[in-house]
């Protein structure tokens, strides 16, 4: 226990910060308990003031918190035109963000948790979505992608699984999953439609949603993520969604440039990109959060460290 003490001490300091409290076992399975739900185990052991956080703010979009910050892409950029070099024509700074934040989610498990049926869950996987245009044009559909992923992933795992699912969902003749069942619930008269989201929503506040739509909806995953930069625009605050159990939006804008003085007083020029967060405060504090976001923004900053599968994969609390 000491050495793995040691181990992730050293890691948090590489990040950033010191003496952050996160959990110290590497992940495990784990039976399915009374409480849990088919897409996250109830968390048992959490602080009481922590699990009455839920009762005080029952609505997410009573509990958000927002976050901004700018990331230097010199090397990002630099590693993006190398990976485009070496046959991975499509390669941008959206699979730097997505890869950043699954590794971050490995070393702080806790970014990962959700609210459902007022209760605190650490999900079962990793899962990021994103709704994208069929085409680059005013009347073009859109659809979501939702695409899972293992903790262990790399960089080019990360490409790989999510560039496939953009390629697959970016026809315009082709309907995927989401697209059918949002067709069919389209031709339901409007007031029993009123009804039949608000009898869903009574499934999925007691846990009883169909795993086959959990696996597709829209609104439960771990993060979701829109650019703003695609469209030529500086990020916004994008609210997060009473509906479901998503806890984290992610937008990014337009690179830009950036003159600055160096310590010797020459000018600098350095490449940026804005990102802007919607968070969930429920699922955990502040202190947690900047941790996270700080270990995130070195991996966004450096995602040569995403090449190689992580030391270790830390799980959260019982």
């Amino acid at each position: 226990m000491a050495k793995k003490k040691k181990k992730h001490e050293k890691a948090a300091e590489n990040a950033g910060e010191m003496n952050v409290s996160l959990p110290t076992a590497p992940a495990k399975k784990r039976k399915r308990r009374f409480g849990d739900r088919k897409d996250g185990r109830r968390l048992r052991t959490l602080h009481p003031m922590v699990s009455m956080m839920p009762y005080i703010m029952p609505r997410r979009s009573d509990a958000c918190n927002t976050y901004a910050d700018s990331f230097c892409i010199d090397k990002t950029d630099a590693y993006c035109r190398r990976k485009r070099k070496e046959g991975k024509p499509d390669f941008g700074i959206l699979y730097v963000i997505i890869a950043a934040y699954v590794r971050t989610i490995s070393q702080r498990p806790a970014i990962n948790r959700f609210v459902s049926g007022q209760k605190i869950y650490a999900r079962n996987h990793i899962s990021v979505l994103m709704v994208i245009k069929r085409e680059m044009s005013l009347d073009a559909p859109d659809t979501s992608i939702k695409v899972f992923f293992e903790p262990t992933d790399t960089i080019d795992d990360v490409y790989e699984k999510f560039n496939k699912a953009i390629r697959e969902n970016a026809k315009l003749n082709e309907k995927n999953k989401f697209d059918k069942y949002a067709k069919a619930f389209s031709l339901i008269p409007g007031l029993l439609l009123r009804w039949t989201m608000k009898f869903i929503n009574f499934l999925d506040y007691f846990g009883w949603l169909p795993r086959a739509l959990l696996d597709i909806s829209p609104m439960h995953a771990s993060m979701i993520i829109t650019s703003m930069g695609s469209l030529g625009i500086k990020p916004i605050y994008h609210h997060i969604y009473d509906f479901g159990n998503l806890p984290v939006f992610l937008a990014y804008g337009t690179k830009r440039t950036e003159h600055t003085l160096d310590k010797n007083g020459n000018i600098v020029t350095h490449k940026y990109v804005d990102l802007k967060a919607v968070t969930d405060e429920r699922i955990c504090d502040g202190y947690y959060y900047a941790s996270a976001f700080k270990m995130f923004k070195r991996f966004v900053e450096n995602p040569e460290l995403l090449e190689r599968p992580p030391e270790e994969v830390y799980e959260d609390i019982d």
